[in-house]
């Protein structure tokens, strides 16, 4: 297994201890992960190919899918704003 894959797989587990936390202690270690998961799936992608970066991208959406979504929310109304 390639060290990009093992990365992957302690992101994931600090992932699962993050969640495990109370809300008010998740903020932090939820941040780091949130801004480390591109730099470790552009690894995965040039260690092992496409195709596993995009298994660990939808990885990544499906356990940070609210505060994506809340992002996402909040980029769109941005737009909407200087549109006007």
């Amino acid at each position: 297994m390639s060290l990009s894959l093992i990365l992957a797989c302690l992101w994931v587990l600090a992932a699962v201890i993050t969640a495990m936390l109370p809300m008010r202690l998740q903020y932090p270690p939820g941040i780091t992960l949130l801004i480390l998961a591109p730099v470790l799936i552009g690894y995965i992608w040039v260690e092992n190919g496409a195709v596993f970066a995009l298994l660990a991208c939808a990885g990544f959406v499906s356990m940070f899918r609210r505060p994506l979504t809340y992002f996402l929310k909040r980029l769109l109304q941005r737009r909407g704003e200087l549109g006007k």
